[in-house]
């Protein structure tokens, strides 16, 4: 019983900035990693950015130096700074997060909704 409320997406022009938010509730005991995902027109759904629970943090090459992940455990959000968009990121986003909801059970993922980003040249 977890669910993932993302918010942020919009219209924008190149070279601005969103911030996408992607909020936990429901039975969380521990987050673990979490993680964006996009998809674009035509193209498969691919990893953006990538928090672990130990802090490490991976983006793909197209992102790296524009997109900040970041995470509030104390309010189960995690973020997506999104700085210099270029029209390529045009999107539907998705927040995947791993989810530990008791002591004693295993990590499950789940998914957000997906909010639209686009970006006008």
């Amino acid at each position: 019983q977890v669910q993932l409320v993302e918010s942020g997406g919009g219209l924008v022009q190149a070279g601005g900035s969103l911030r996408l938010s992607c909020a936990a509730s429901g039975t969380i005991f521990k987050l673990g990693a979490m993680d964006w995902y996009r998809q674009g027109p035509g193209k498969q759904r691919e990893l953006v950015a990538r928090r672990t629970g130990t802090g490490m943090t991976n983006y793909a090459d197209s992102v790296k130096g524009r997109f900040t992940i970041s995470r509030d455990n104390a309010k189960n959000t995690v973020y997506l700074q999104m700085n210099n968009l270029k029209p390529e990121d045009t999107a539907v986003y998705y927040c995947k997060v791993w989810i530990l909801a008791t002591a004693g059970s295993m990590y499950q993922s789940y998914w957000g909704q997906g909010t639209q980003v686009t970006v006008s040249s």
